[in-house]
């Protein structure tokens, strides 16, 4: 439909105007490239929230999407995605306005590419085995995979499983290898897409979003750093009194899991965005968690996590949602699937930057949480809305034991 203009309206409503312009002209191109044999059939893996997920319903009904559908949320039914609620959820697909383009440009430059989808709220190592399950069943000669976020490490795990060996790259694109701080703050209630969804809930809180169904998903947990954040997470009693509380078999579940993940082996690379405000530091108040942010990372995941010491690892100035969609970024791919490296990014990157700001989840707990009414919003209100889920809230950062500038 993008190549050949079908549904130009709709399409142009749903990914607004310059992006299925840029989408069209991909498609084109990648109509007229074909795929070549001599190149890697290619794996795109999401990350967490990447992948639709929803209900089967029989033909002629459609799918019933809940994430992300926004009036399901605004009716709520958001909890059934709480895996303990029992419902028969599964994934119905790859988000596209994240990874439709990276599709396209890939398939541009000669790649058969397929998106792969899958249930992010289960453990990452059982979705490690549906994927490796998935490589097994490959018909193709050469296979690759480009990774997003948590996507990569459900690539590290699957590709230690036996008879994957076939795979013969894997690059990860803002992988928290090391752990992140933002599965915390989901779990907390103070994440940008947590406060956003309770914006749509007309009947919950982001704290009672955060309870009821975010606390539920077992990678949250597997994805928490280890103590050297500056708080151990895995120990329930060093959590505040205030605020959601992590679900005890879960914390137990997650132990040890990032460090018992296999080492990257010689097939991989890591692409770290780096120059964004990020949560790079935690410290702890008997009611509360303090989030030190600076600019050491994408925005959502540090840029020593997704480029751990020993990796193979490529920098860029671009934010952690941006990563699949960064014209630079998708031509460092192409050297990197084709070749094993490139010089399209440094390889080394060092901050130069001092400054910083802490803020806590008492203070996060007053933002964003006004109603909206999705019924009511324009078409282009809700682009803007879900384009931006993940906006975290703008902090001045200054260099510590600095006056602040008068005027």
């Amino acid at each position: 439909m993008l190549a050949s203009g079908e549904r130009r309206q709709a399409l142009a409503a749903y990914f607004g105007e310059a992006e299925y312009r840029a989408l069209a002209r991909l498609a084109h191109r990648a109509r007229r490239a074909g795929t070549k044999d001599s190149l890697p059939h290619v794996l795109v893996i999401p990350g967490i929230l990447g992948s639709q997920l929803g209900l089967r319903r029989h033909r002629p009904l459609p799918d019933d999407v809940l994430w992300v559908d926004p009036l399901d949320i605004q009716n709520g039914r958001l909890p059934l995605l709480d895996p303990g609620a029992g419902a028969p959820v599964v994934p119905l697909g790859v988000v596209l306005f994240s990874y439709l383009r990276l599709k396209l440009y890939l398939r541009a430059r000669g790649f058969a590419v397929t998106l792969y989808p899958y249930d992010w709220r289960l453990g990452i190592e059982a979705a490690a085995a549906a994927l490796a399950q998935t490589l097994r069943a490959q018909d193709a000669d050469r296979v690759a995979i480009v990774a997003h976020s948590m996507g990569g490490l459900v690539s590290r795990a699957a590709l230690a499983l036996p008879e994957t060996g076939h795979v013969e790259r894997a690059v990860l694109l803002g992988t928290p290898n090391l752990g992140a701080l933002t599965p915390l703050q989901a779990l907390r209630g103070t994440y940008p897409v947590v406060r956003n969804m309770a914006r749509l809930d007309l009947g919950r809180s982001a704290e009672e979003l955060s309870a009821q169904v975010f606390s539920g998903f077992v990678s949250l947990y597997q994805m928490l750093p280890g103590p050297e954040c500056g708080v151990d997470l895995l120990d329930r009693t060093q959590w505040p009194s205030l605020g959601p509380t992590p679900r005890a078999e879960l914390l137990e579940h997650a132990r040890g899991f990032l460090a018992g993940l296999p080492a990257p082996d010689d097939r991989f690379a890591t692409i770290a965005g780096v120059g964004r405000k990020t949560v790079t530091a935690l410290s702890r108040r008997p009611d509360e968690f303090l989030y030190t942010v600076t600019r050491g990372g994408d925005g959502t995941v540090p840029a020593a996590s997704a480029a751990p010491s020993g990796a193979r690892s490529y920098y860029a100035p671009v934010a952690h949602n941006d990563l699949m969609r960064d014209a630079r970024v998708a031509s460092a791919l192409v050297d990197l699937l084709s070749k094993g490296s490139t010089r399209r990014l440094p390889a080394r990157w060092v901050s130069r930057s001092r400054a910083q700001a802490r803020i806590g989840d008492r203070q996060l707990y007053r933002l964003e949480t006004d109603k909206l009414n999705w019924s009511r919003m324009t078409p282009r209100e809700r682009r803007v809305f879900l384009q931006n889920l993940s906006e975290p809230p703008a902090l001045p950062l200054r260099v510590p034991g600095m006056r602040k500038r008068r005027g």
